[in-house]
């Protein structure tokens, strides 16, 4: 057995011989400055670490405003107890070179899952919101529009004090509250409600952040006013207000303008699906959705830089705790209108076996959404085991869509298959309301626990739209045409009714099982009507091929147990979930009922083990029955493209996806140096997949779904990425190696075609913050996608690229400053596109800020200043290999009054 040791000390102060209480006191590994053990000194200074193995170590004593103490030691088989008697500790106004070796902050720290990084470890300028500060944290980037990357996956939530503030867009925290609040930034993986309260892993995960305020920035008000216009009519107006006191929070904001900025975090989509149709649910249960297959009313609201928009909304926010925090509240309303239009060009070559399809679209849209939200979580203690918690949330929409279409086809000779000219508006009104509530018990044996948790959700979607479409098909017979002029009504509910029980119990100090069993009673109505219009003028002929009337009825019982082991540094759990689906759907146009049971299986298990606080690797397996979905077995059937039509399949088995993580997270605080591992693979078992026939003569496909015995459908996802200080020149740089892709199966003309779609990415990132002076990033690398598909010999759209990404600021005299960034993307020749595409977005700002606090600014923007920002993507699909264009914001100058307020203070003060 190795030799233990104990090491011993007293720390100091040097010039005054007061003994330092409270000093933090820890043992690193001399090889990669990994943390071993650590402690605090006692009120006399003592300090005793026991317990170490022979070795290499480095002895690190801190403490505040003095120097560090660093010294390098090594125990073996000879020392037993290794005593420093005692530690001198210097004041930061009287170092000794010759005696203190200075080491660094420790800027992250690993717990577990969760990385907390320190912001006194960085810059925080004047007046910076928390945007500014994460950017400079290693494994963290944030793009131009705000979007937080962390570790290669992107940021859902950014939470304050773990709480909600204005729930789904993460910019309202990172562009309005200040840096100089926060005391740290936690990262970490959220899980659901009641796998946090269980503390056993569900595996429901968000990638979240939780800024954690000082306390005494927790009392005052702060905010910003900004308006701007420029040239083009583009203009820009944000207001945000802030008022802390106590435990309680108040914000108010305000945003409008056609600049881009939108703000409106429309992210939180439909919980039932946007336009595929059907959409199953976790538990295998499966709602109507409002988009019914088609793209005759699926504008959700989003702006994803495609088109020109013009957003308007606002929001208030108000969270508070009371009765010695055993009771509290967090309450958000947003209101705001978004419209978007512009026009895509997208061309296209669909892959046969006999040839290629060459298809051409041009697409006009201007979509239109006027929205309210008001969600309110209650959670009080009803006593010290017992705790309610409450969520509701309501939203109303009204939504107008006006959409264009102009498509032609051609063959490999160039000859003329089709035309079609389409015109596609919609009205749409819908209304959701969502309720839960979790009730969750400890008792006195620890570790054992009860959870219950009900949901009710209920939608109504009502919408009302106008079909007009000239199709044109050049067959070997001659042209033939064929017109739709069709008035359609939809109107489709949806009710569920969840409810899940858990239980957890202690089997032994280091093994507990959960147990659960969750029913859901689910029911949905579709009523789609499609009129024809007579020779009056009015559409009151009702086409019954188009049209049809659904209910949909589901009962879903859900049981399974899943164990946890902890003991020491590692923790397994593993076990398995299964619900049964009475699936019962009626056409009651036709007098049809279709009756399914089925069953889905959903195992699941992690191992995660903590090296120290600063190391941990994590592997994970999920896997879960995919059963078809409505749309596959019964479409609801439409006829908004009649180049392209959908068949049901009732014969449909389910499928079995197995998905696989890995995650490894280091850092070593005396260099500096992160090191962030992530990478993901799924495979899908007899899978479901698109059956396509295409008339080479005509270009019409229909598509159906089959099984695949023989063959799998993959994706990856891989990540990994180190950064460090460099010293000397105070400048981090990092490199990351990132890849993602699919593999697909489908059938063409009864042919089996093999489609990839993989990304390699390469980047470095170098940055530099000078408090004062100057600051920069840069982020820059090559790119590889791979974009094919297997049938035929007809060119693929593999191709090399290059992206880019730089910005900084310089501080100038008499309070100037000079702010850029510019972004780089390349996309070069393919065998099926024989063009290249570059861009250069360069954008610059000057400012000039007043007042000593320098919280008034004059800025001018220019945005786009060479003029190229040109839409632009190319993708591959079941054997179709497609490139798009389309409009975007481009150049413009923008003039603009920033007034940043602030009066915080008079927290509670803290005494050492």
């Amino acid at each position: 057995m190795k030799a233990q040791h104990i090491i011993k000390g007293r720390t100091i102060d040097t010039a005054s011989t007061t003994l330092l209480s409270g000093s933090t006191v820890a043992v690193l590994n001399a090889k990669d400055s990994t943390l071993v053990k650590f402690t605090r000194s006692a009120e006399n200074g003592t300090f005793e670490l026991n317990g170490i193995k022979n070795g290499k170590f480095i002895l690190l004593v801190s403490y505040p405003k003095y120097a560090d103490f660093v010294d390098h030691f090594t125990l073996d088989s000879t020392t037993q107890l290794k005593d420093y008697g005692k530690i001198n500790l210097t004041g930061m106004a009287k170092i000794l070179a010759d005696v203190i070796v200075k080491g660094n902050r420790n800027a992250i720290k690993i717990k577990g899952d969760t990385t907390e990084f320190d912001p006194k470890a960085y810059n925080i300028e004047p007046n910076s919101k928390v945007e500014d500060l994460i950017k400079q944290f290693p494994g963290i980037q944030v793009d131009k529009d705000g979007k937080i990357t962390a570790q290669g996956k992107a940021v859902q939530k950014v939470l304050v004090d773990g709480e909600e503030f204005f729930g789904d867009d993460p910019t309202l925290v990172t562009k309005n509250l200040r840096a100089d609040m926060v005391e740290s930034v936690q990262l970490y993986d959220k899980a659901s409600d009641q796998a946090s309260f269980t503390g056993i892993d569900d595996g429901e995960k968000t990638k979240t952040l939780n800024v954690k305020l000082k306390e005494d920035k927790k009392n005052g008000y702060f905010g910003k006013a900004q308006a701007g216009y420029g040239t083009d009519d583009f203009y820009t107006g944000q207001l945000m207000f802030n008022k802390f006191w106590g435990k309680k929070k108040f914000s108010a904001y305000g945003i409008f303008g056609n600049t881009g900025t939108v703000g409106l975090g429309w992210d939180d989509r439909d919980k039932y699906g946007g336009s595929s149709g059907m959409t199953m649910t976790d538990d295998g249960g499966m709602y109507f959705s409002s988009g019914g297959s088609d793209d005759f009313d699926s504008y959700d609201g989003q702006y994803n830089g495609q088109g020109l928009p013009v957003a308007r909304t606002g929001g208030l926010h108000f969270d508070s705790k009371w009765n010695k925090d055993k009771e509290s509240l967090n309450t958000n309303y947003k209101i705001g209108s978004i419209r978007v239009s512009g026009n895509r060009n997208t061309i296209s070559q669909n892959n046969l076996s006999s040839g290629v399809i060459n298809n051409v679209s041009d697409q006009y849209n201007d979509n239109d959404m006027f929205r309210q939200k008001l969600d309110a979580t209650y959670e009080v203690k009803l006593d010290s085991t017992l705790t309610l918690k409450v969520n509701i949330d309501g939203t109303l929409k009204k939504s107008n869509t006006y959409n264009q279409y102009n498509t032609s086809s051609r063959n490999g000779l160039d000859s003329l298959l089709n035309t079609t000219n389409r015109t596609l508006t919609n009205k749409v009104d819908e209304q959701m309301f969502n309720a839960n509530a979790l009730f969750t018990k400890r008792f006195q044996k620890k570790g054992r626990t009860l959870s219950l948790n009900f949901n009710q959700a209920i939608s109504k979607s009502n919408s009302d739209g106008y079909l007009n479409s000239e199709n044109s098909y050049f067959e070997t017979t001659g042209r033939r045409d064929s017109l739709i002029n069709q008035y359609k009504v939809n109107d489709i509910t949806n009710s569920a009714f969840k409810s899940n029980l858990a239980y957890t119990e202690p089997l032994s100090k280091t093994l507990t099982v959960i147990v659960n069993y969750g029913l859901s009673l689910m029911n949905g109505k579709s009523d789609r009507k499609s009129f024809n219009r007579s020779g009056s003028g009015n559409y009151d002929i009702l086409d019954t091929e188009f049209s049809n009337d659904y209910e949909l009825d589901q009962i879903i019982n859900q049981g399974g147990a899943i164990f946890n082991y902890k003991k020491g540094k590692t923790i397994i759990n593993f076990g398995s979930k299964f619900s049964g689906v009475n699936f019962k759907q009626t056409d009651l146009y036709n007098n049809r009922t279709y009756d399914r049971d089925f069953v889905n299986y959903m195992p699941q298990a992690s191992y995660q083990y903590r090296f120290s606080q600063q190391k941990s690797f994590r592997l994970s397996y999920n896997g879960n029955t995919n059963q078809p979905s409505l749309d596959q077995i019964q479409p609801i059937r439409v006829n908004t493209d009649p180049l392209n039509i959908s068949l049901g399949n009732p014969d449909l088995r389910p499928s079995f996806r197995s998905n696989i993580n890995a995650n490894f997270n280091s850092y070593k605080v005396l260099t500096n140096q992160s090191i962030w591992l992530n990478a993901s693979y799924s495979f899908t078992a007899n899978p479901i997949v698109s059956d396509v026939s295409t008339d080479a003569l005509t270009g019409r496909s229909t598509y159906r779904s089959v099984n695949i015995n023989d063959k799998m459908a993959t994706n990856f996802y891989a990540y990994a990425q180190t950064s460090r200080k460099i010293k000397g020149i105070d400048l981090n740089a990092g490199i990351s190696l990132s890849g993602n892709g699919s593999s697909s199966y489908n059938y063409i003309n009864q042919d089996l075609n093999n489609t990839k779609n993989y990304s390699y990415n390469l980047g470095i990132n170098l940055n530099k913050y000078v408090e004062k002076k100057y600051s920069f990033y840069i982020n820059s690398g090559p790119t590889y996608n791979v974009s094919r598909a297997s049938i035929g010999s007809f060119g693929n759209s593999d191709g090399w690229g290059w992206n880019g990404y730089a910005s900084g600021n310089v501080q100038l005299p008499a309070k100037f400053e000079l702010s850029s960034d510019a972004q780089y993307e390349y996309r070069g020749t393919t065998q099926t596109f024989n063009e290249t595409f570059s861009r250069f977005l360069w954008n610059a700002s000057i400012t000039k800020k007043f007042f000593k606090s320098e919280n008034l600014k004059l800025m001018m923007t220019v945005n786009d200043i060479l003029n190229q920002n040109v839409g632009f993507d190319r993708t591959a699909y079941n054997g179709n290999i497609t490139q798009s264009s389309y409009t975007t914001i481009r150049r413009y100058f923008l003039f603009s009054v920033i007034w940043d307020f602030n009066k915080m203070g008079g927290g509670i003060k803290t005494q050492k």
